[in-house]
């Protein structure tokens, strides 16, 4: 059972993680939202916000391979997910790449809602 846990601890990492490419620079933000960064601060925030995404899908991805962690990560996943599709679902429009971010978060709190099963019955 933890195993499972694990790889879809994994799973929520990489999905997590890909944005951190955003830090490189505005190309690649661009490429992965679809939107270009011209503003300066935007491209500050924009920037620091992938390497936050790092962050978090480091630890994500520590804690597949340590149980001890798996509780905390998995609050830290679902807040990042569901604060994104919440935001996602309140906004009048967005456009494609940005839908293409939607469709991985339901994909990542799949991940979680099973996860987190597993684990409270691991837990017991």
């Amino acid at each position: 059972m933890q195993k499972i846990v694990s790889l879809l601890l994994v799973v929520v990492a990489i999905i997590h993680l890909i944005p951190l490419t955003g830090a490189l620079g505005p190309q690649r933000l661009q490429a992965l939202y679809g939107l270009t960064f011209d503003e300066p601060n935007i491209l500050i925030l924009m920037q620091h916000r992938a390497v936050l995404f790092g962050l978090l899908g480091g630890f994500l991805l520590w804690a597949a391979f340590r149980p001890a962690l798996v509780t905390l990560a998995l609050i830290a996943g679902f807040v990042s997910v569901l604060s994104f599709l919440g935001f996602a679902l309140l906004a009048p429009s967005h456009n494609a790449l940005i839908g293409r971010v939607v469709v991985a978060d339901w994909a990542a709190l799949a991940c979680l809602v099973v996860a987190a099963a597993l684990h409270l019955r691991g837990l017991r």
